[in-house]
């Protein structure tokens, strides 16, 4: 049957005709960075990866097909990474992936993602006993989901791949397309516009000397209009490319850091302010400015919207975002140039 379908597709080609449902793909925005994307891609659910970011772990494998990329403390004043990936079935290995921390999985949850991790902290554990996000552990689903590869030591060396996480969708029965009424996560220009925020201050060059250990910061490239990503003083590139990453926008979310009482683990609020009201300040950087924004959140479960000071959601340039969480006490440790 499978062979008699294959030669009628054929077939098709031969003449010139193009079947329906097996090469046609309409054209559509995508949620995660705002471009013309296949429907095959921009709407099936993404999943949101988990990586690792210590320098033993560097550089991470496919990390510049992810849309968005959320880079916040964990333990030890060290980062983890987490990639939302809606394009990542040419990928050989994506990783190396990590374990969980609970509020990365508000994070992942603002885009219908699927959370893919490596094990996780105690403090996530009850989100996931509870079945409140769909996700792809490595303790769990081991060889279903995940590999081992020879070229680093374990921790570091879990990886996974296109057809590996969609064995464990499939394993667990996770739907693949968006919720009904999700519409979207960032608002972005319309088509043949740009948001060049003319009333921000320069921002060529973005330090982020909070992140003690690793020390990231981005530099703009006029020539582009992107920001050119670094870290562990060296250009930070992906390990399957050799290529420097790169985005179009940062969103900078001042955040309540503290730690669980007798542990190192952060707990970060994602909700509200230190003082419990609702979201917080931060920044949105684009075409070599910033400006100040506000965030706030429809519920906890919610999507994280920016609001600038004439009250209006904040319009990203089509590309990919990087969302710095900060502590909120380390907002001065941050450096424009």
């Amino acid at each position: 049957m499978k062979k008699k379908f294959l030669a009628a597709v054929m077939a098709l080609v031969m003449i010139g005709t193009t079947p329906v449902g097996v090469f046609a793909d309409t054209m559509v925005k995508s949620y995660l960075t705002g471009l013309d994307v296949p429907e095959s891609e921009g709407r099936v659910r993404p999943v949101a990866v988990m990586l690792n970011n210590i320098k033993q772990g560097c550089p991470q494998s496919g990390i510049a097909n992810a849309g968005v990329v959320y880079e916040a403390p964990v333990e030890g004043d060290i980062t983890r990474l987490m990639g939302i990936f809606e394009d990542y079935k040419d990928l050989e290995r994506i990783g190396s992936v990590r374990s969980c921390r609970d509020y990365y999985i508000f994070y992942a949850n603002e885009f219908d993602a699927i959370y893919a991790h490596y094990g996780q902290s105690a403090f996530a554990l009850p989100y996931f006993e509870q079945h409140l996000i769909d996700n792809l552990n490595g303790v769990k689903l081991g060889k279903i989901c995940y590999f081992r590869s020879t070229d680093r030591k374990a921790p570091h060396n879990a990886y996974t791949t296109y057809d590996l996480l969609q064995q464990g969708i499939d394993k667990m029965g996770y739907r693949r397309e968006y919720k009904e009424d999700y519409d979207g996560h960032y608002v972005f220009v319309p088509d043949g516009t740009e948001n060049t925020l003319p009333q921000g201050t320069s921002a060529q060059e973005i330090h982020f000397d909070n992140f003690t250990v690793n020390h990231p910061w981005f530099v703009y490239d006029e020539n582009t209009k992107k920001y050119s990503r670094f870290q562990y003083g060296a250009a930070q590139i992906d390990d399957l490319t050799g290529e420097q990453l790169t985005c179009d926008n940062i969103l900078i979310q001042y955040s309540y850091v503290t730690t669980y009482e007798g542990t190192s683990y952060k707990d970060i609020e994602t909700i509200t302010d230190r003082d419990g009201n609702s979201g917080g300040r931060g920044k949105y950087i684009t075409r070599g400015k910033a400006i100040d924004v506000t965030w706030q959140k429809d519920s906890p479960w919610g999507v994280t919207h920016y609001i600038t000071d004439d009250n209006q959601e904040v319009q990203l340039n089509p590309g990919t975002t990087w969302v710095e969480i900060v502590q909120d006490d380390r907002v001065d440790d941050i450096s424009y140039q």
